[in-house]
């Protein structure tokens, strides 16, 4: 009786099993498959051996017992291929509702094998010891219904591919084909007995490449990764299962006059109470983050109490070392719409919220994710914007007091959606610094700007220059007064007619990038001005460093000079000093003629305002000009 390769092939199982098991797992569904799989694989490779040993009994052995026992190998078979399936399906559907009609027809279709397997007849070869094998309708049965189902698993990991982990398909396809050339070859010379071997071969390859349970932990710390986090919360979210999380934020422990190598061993010891904690599953977040996933609520509070009063124990030998982290609880999945918001809304939090008050927890509610989904709403139309052509500028024409007639505009950006909406920049400027996209959504409004000044008549209206705003984070670019200039010269734009609007919103670490790209541009031939000036963010020590030729009042400083005696001192004294230096005023904010009188009587340079016009679409701005500019030369 020729068992060697039935033996190996347990063996292969065994040492699997061992090192599956003795592992903490979360019970994805695909692990469930996988264990299914492997068990399966088990029984059918125990009832391999025992069908040899049956058929080398026969003559002590009844023939309806040894029957029995050859059909419900043959039988375990097919149940081997129909776990190949489901592990296939559980990836791609992962247990959706189209996933349990596909395992009821696959299971229908199944069982239909197994019945016909015990109906038909099977025959035995016993004639020599060294092969015996069975064979006949029922046999040919099982080769159907194996093949069928695993050319079912071809077709689905070639047809869904995208909807299955790359490493799962190659391996599932891989253990296909040995598989099948197992059974082609076993088909052709029964003397080989290899489709038990192969089977589990094929499951070795399996787990090795996916479901080995050290893939799913980082390997510093032993916690779960983020990948099995994201996989497991996908499943809660498809059962419509919820649960809760805490953050535990670790804080820089040399800080509090711990060695590194005392952290070390606190870190570990902090680790190995975590993982131990009963029904909850410890993740790795960030690399100062310990992601606790409970079941409900309730388990969080309880946690939560029972961990503070841990980490207040103090660590180490001495239980001497004292750290305090940061807390944060989610005490419900519902806030978030998919996994991998999870992890966003987290940082969100964190970047929201910098300062904490020692011991105190931050909830993580349902605002922290409404703010969190309405900045990715707002990324995602500048991103449409930027690539459909919807980002808009407007001008708000700009009056001179010396000419009477409207010689600049600033330049002010618009975005739109699908649906014609007009958004204001107040709501995507900030969004759009923060994440980088102002460096492009910059360079597109002055590429418009560009293509106005070579395409209208706007200087033949009277237009001497166009304000653009330049952000910080733009003037932090290195290559900025590159580009704007490969810009300029691109549409042949005199740098006369630009000037630059910049705020002293800039750090210290970025000065000296911004003051190059300033010298850069001066030396070009644009000038700069400075806006926003009475904000706080503006003062007379910035305008004294800053190579600027204007000064732009702002709307609050405007309004305050009519409604406040001591601000109109403090403009009173800022505007004489500003033209001391030579340089150009502009007041913005200017609705009304009694405000209009009052600044041309302190000679305020350039005019801003509701009182002339709202910000105009470049068509309604060109003939803007043509009537009020004409206008004006008229009068004079």
């Amino acid at each position: 009786m020729n068992i060697k390769m039935q033996c190996c092939g347990i063996l292969v199982l065994l040492v699997i099993l061992f090192f599956y098991l003795r592992q903490k797992k979360i019970n994805l569904n695909t692990e469930k498959a996988f264990l299914r799989m492997l068990l399966i694989i088990f029984s059918s490779l125990i009832l391999d051996i025992l069908s040899m040993a049956a058929l080398f009994n026969m003559d002590v052995l009844s023939e309806f017992l040894v029957t029995a026992v050859c059909k419900c190998y043959i039988s375990s078979l097919v149940l081997v291929a129909f776990c190949a399936l489901n592990y296939v399906c559980v990836d791609i559907y992962n247990q959706s509702g189209r996933y349990k009609k596909m395992f009821l027809a696959y299971g229908i279709f199944v069982g239909a094998g197994i019945l016909l397997i015990w109906l038909l007849p099977i025959y035995k070869n016993t004639d020599d010891v060294n092969n015996m094998f069975t064979y006949g309708p029922s046999v040919l049965t099982t080769y159907f219904f194996c093949m069928m189902q695993l050319m079912m698993i071809v077709y689905l990991t070639i047809r869904r591919k995208s909807y299955m982990n790359p490493k799962r398909r190659e391996a599932v396809q891989a253990w296909v084909v040995i598989w099948i050339a197992a059974a082609v070859i076993q088909f052709i010379n029964n003397k080989l007995l290899l489709v038990g071997f192969a089977g589990a071969v094929g499951l070795m390859i399996i787990y090795l490449k996916l479901e080995n349970p050290e893939t799913s932990r980082d390997r510093k710390t032993g916690l779960f990764n983020k990948v099995t986090l994201v996989q497991y919360i996908s499943e809660k979210f498809r059962k419509s299962e919820d649960f809760s999380l805490l953050v535990i934020v670790f804080p820089e422990l040399r800080e509090s006059g711990i060695t590194t190598e005392e952290g070390r061993i606190i870190k570990m010891e902090v680790l190995k109470y975590v993982m131990e904690i009963p029904k909850a599953f410890a993740f790795k977040g960030a690399e100062d983050e310990i992601l606790l996933l409970l079941q409900d609520a309730v388990q969080l509070d309880t946690v939560t109490y029972q961990l503070q009063n841990r980490f207040e124990a103090g660590w180490g030998p001495n239980h001497d070392a004292l750290i305090k982290p940061d807390w944060l609880l989610i005490p419900s999945a519902s806030v978030v719409r998919q996994a991998e918001d999870i992890l966003t809304l987290i940082q969100t939090a964190r970047k929201n919220h910098l300062e904490y008050a020692e011991g105190d927890s931050l909830v993580l509610k349902e605002e922290t994710a409404r703010q969190m989904y309405e900045k990715r709403r707002i990324e995602q139309l500048i991103s449409d914007a930027m690539k459909n052509n919807w980002v808009e500028v407007y001008y708000q024409p700009i009056y001179s007091t010396e000419t009477k007639c409207f010689t600049s505009a600033e330049a002010l950006t618009r975005i739109q959606n699908d649906t014609g909406e007009i958004f204001m920049p107040g709501m995507f400027i900030p969004v759009a610094e923060e994440n980088g996209m102002i460096l492009r959504l910059g360079e597109i409004v002055f590429e418009k700007v560009c293509q106005m000044l070579h395409n209208s008549r706007a200087r033949e209206f009277g237009i001497q220059y166009i304000e653009v705003n330049l952000s910080a984070i733009q003037c932090s670019y290195e290559f900025l007064a590159e580009r704007f200039i490969g810009i300029m010269e691109r549409y042949q734009v005199n740098p006369a007619l630009i000037n630059f609007e910049i705020t002293e919103s800039a750090s210290a670490s970025v000065r000296k990038t911004m003051l190059d790209n300033m010298n850069k541009l001066i030396d070009y031939g644009v000038t700069f001005s400075l806006d926003d000036f009475g904000t706080g963010q503006s003062n007379l020590n910035y305008i004294v460093d800053m190579p600027v030729n204007v000064i732009k009042f702002d709307r609050s400083m405007t309004t305050s000079y009519f409604e406040n005696g001591k601000a109109k001192y403090v403009m009173d004294a800022a505007m004489h000093m500003i033209q001391g230096m030579q340089l150009a005023i502009v007041s913005e904010g200017v609705e009304t003629e009694e405000q209009l009188k009052a600044m041309e009587e302190l000679n305020i340079n350039y005019i801003q305002g509701f009182y002339f016009s709202k910000p105009l679409r470049q068509d309604a701005f060109i003939s803007f000009l043509e009537i009020h500019n004409r206008r004006s030369s008229e009068e004079i």
